[in-house]
């Protein structure tokens, strides 16, 4: 049988031809990424020449993203601007909630899209324009598959895993991890009620990012969350 189309003929030895368009989708995703790439330089360099530090924040949904950056706007209250572009399918409920802990957001909703791209982040930078040398954090939508295949013109990223996930999710999901420029393990306040072992996830999550930073957190109850805020300075 065609792998390709299912057809009954051994591979491609069946007597007529196979339009696949394997090559057009590699051309045109090429494409997308190319141009996306291209966006991403432009918000880096906005980026930097405004001193602005911008975390994207990746995660499958569920996991804490929203928590973790309620707790570090109030946390980290009279130090350094903190502004938020929030990325979801559908609702400004995570935004409405970035919003009451007193901090500027803008509300991002990719509809049918399972990730944000750099020209959707252009747009949130110039509406919330935030100030030089504050700290931007980027709450990409709920994934981790699509969001590590777009550069956002970030300056770093920031991989989250919840203890009631499994410790194997690095392995599942190797190219999530292969960007992480840290890595928090958060829901650890769970420990006690799920089976995950911590030691087996850190390790897991270096054998496909060798030496990457890995935290563990609660996002709710403020364990381990100083190594996030030096991790931030």
């Amino acid at each position: 049988m065609c792998a390709e189309c299912g057809c009954g003929g051994t591979g491609h030895d069946t007597g007529h031809d196979h339009p696949h368009g394997s090559t057009r989708t590699i051309t045109v995703e090429q494409a997308v990424l190319a141009g996306n790439d291209a966006l991403a330089a432009r918000n880096r360099e906005w980026l930097g020449a405004r001193g602005i530090t911008a975390v994207n924040l990746m995660s499958s949904p569920g996991s804490g993203k929203t928590t973790l950056l309620e707790r570090t706007i109030h946390d980290l209250r009279g130090g350094r601007d903190v502004s938020v572009i929030e990325g979801d399918q559908e609702t400004a409920l995570d935004a409405e909630r970035i919003r009451a802990a007193g901090c500027p957001v803008v509300q991002i909703n990719t509809g049918g899209g399972c990730h944000l791209d750099a020209g959707m982040v252009a747009g949130g930078l110039s509406a919330l324009d935030p100030p030089n040398g504050s700290l931007l954090f980027v709450e990409n939508v709920g994934n981790l598959v699509c969001p590590a295949l777009f550069d956002l013109g970030e300056t770093s990223r920031a991989v989250i895993v919840s203890v009631t996930e499994g410790d194997d999710k690095p392995l599942k999901y190797p190219h999530m991890f292969a960007v992480a420029d840290v890595v928090l393990i958060n829901k650890i306040d769970l420990l006690p009620y799920v089976t995950f072992d911590p030691d087996q996830c850190a390790e897991r999550a270096r054998s496909v990012r060798p030496g990457v930073e890995v935290m563990l957190v609660s996002a709710t109850t403020g364990a381990g969350i100083d190594a996030w805020f030096r991790w931030l300075r």
